[in-house]
């Protein structure tokens, strides 16, 4: 009988793989949207038949199958008929490792063979209906970062309709909020730059960050991936430092790309653009930094904002200190900050000094505590 609940996707791959389910979708099959809104359920999207449980707000989805009718991921006719079997709704999902389910015994469905490619690592289509989504590229990109660590690799068959798509137009059907979402969750993975490595085999980021492709084909600097995967490898390294943002700044940071374009294409935030215009213009000081004087240096850290409130600063450093291009005489800006926050301003508006003759005090003495440090 085609009718029945089964939890699916995500949480039936991550339970295979011993990992924690923080999140659990169900597929519900026989029934129709007037039987869920009769049941309790709330329609969570007006536009797809899904539904969040009244008591825990799980997300419920009718079975359904999906033609392609238009561009982008929003251009496909939903039948979600009552007869819509199990494997007709896998069968739209993206990758093999996606479209396995449970029933309510715990058997497991599995009609496309995923359970086969997490033994294998393997990142593959479930249909060639995979090319009518060009979303996919970025989520194929996604999960590569997240289960690199786990040695998964894209398919090969997979990786030449990722290349097809490409050739096809596929990445300029590409939204830039839905680019932004995609590229953030894979810059908090565990192995982020993998999103990019992707991206670029296939070819589709010499359309959205075409400096951070020409970088990674170099093969200059760290591993032979150019010094942007380098910077952004650093800033992983320092994960309660540099949050998805900050590992963001910090490869784009050392490209030529504008910072502008950027954003109107990826979507990036106005903050990662205020840290890119203003790095990129401190940039060329630092690399000079062990070669100027310490007047300079004073200079220096007062446009990276050492003497204002605020964070800027603490970003600017942290975005300066993972790139992998810095100089052999790179000095500690954080202490050189330290050392010359120890400057008693109140003790010099206390001597009478104002405006002008103020500030040629204060950087005076801050020139002073530079000096005594050894800066």
């Amino acid at each position: 009988m085609n009718e029945g609940i089964y939890l699916v996707g995500g949480a039936v791959r991550d339970e295979l793989l011993g990992l924690a389910v923080n999140e659990r979708d169900w597929v519900v099959l026989g029934s129709t949207p007037e039987a869920m809104r009769a049941a309790g359920f709330q329609q969570a999207d007006p536009e797809f038949p899904v539904f969040l449980h009244p008591e825990t707000g799980e997300e419920y989805a009718l079975a359904r199958r999906e033609v392609k009718t238009g561009a982008g991921y929003r251009g496909f006719l939903i039948d979600a008929a009552a007869d819509v079997t199990l494997e007709e709704d896998l069968a739209r999902r993206d990758l093999t490792i996606n479209a396995m389910a449970r029933d309510e015994t715990g058997r497991l469905v599995d009609p496309f063979q995923g359970e086969r490619d997490l033994r294998e690592g393997l990142l593959r289509h479930v249909t060639p209906a995979f090319v009518e989504d060009p979303v996919r590229l970025l989520r194929i990109a996604r999960f590569a970062a997240r289960f690199g660590g786990f040695g998964f690799r894209v398919a090969h068959s997979t990786h030449r309709l990722m290349k097809q798509m490409v050739q096809a137009g596929a990445v300029r059907e590409l939204q830039a909020p839905r680019i932004r979402q995609e590229m953030g969750k894979a810059l908090l993975s565990p192995q982020p730059w993998r999103f990019f490595e992707v991206l670029n085999a296939c070819g589709a980021l010499r359309e959205m960050i075409p400096g951070l492709a020409a970088c990674m084909q170099s093969g200059h600097g760290d591993a032979g991936t150019g010094v942007a995967i380098g910077a952004l490898k650093a800033a992983v390294a320092r994960e309660e430092e540099m949050g998805p943002d900050q590992r963001l700044a910090a490869m784009l940071l050392p490209l030529d790309d504008d910072p502008d374009v950027l954003q109107s294409r990826l979507g990036l935030s106005r903050q990662v653009v205020k840290w890119l215009k203003k790095g990129r213009a401190l940039w060329p000081g630092i690399q000079r930094l062990g070669e100027t004087d310490t007047s300079d240096r004073e200079s220096l850290l007062g446009d990276m904002g050492a003497w204002r409130q605020g964070d800027a600063f603490e970003t600017l450093r942290l975005l300066f200190e993972v790139q992998t291009d810095r100089p052999a005489a790179f000095l500690d800006l954080a202490k050189m900050r330290a050392a010359a926050a120890r400057v008693d301003v109140d003790a010099l508006r206390g001597q009478g000094l104002t405006g002008a003759a103020l500030g040629h005090a204060i950087s005076q003495a801050r020139c002073e505590a530079l000096k005594e440090a050894g800066y």
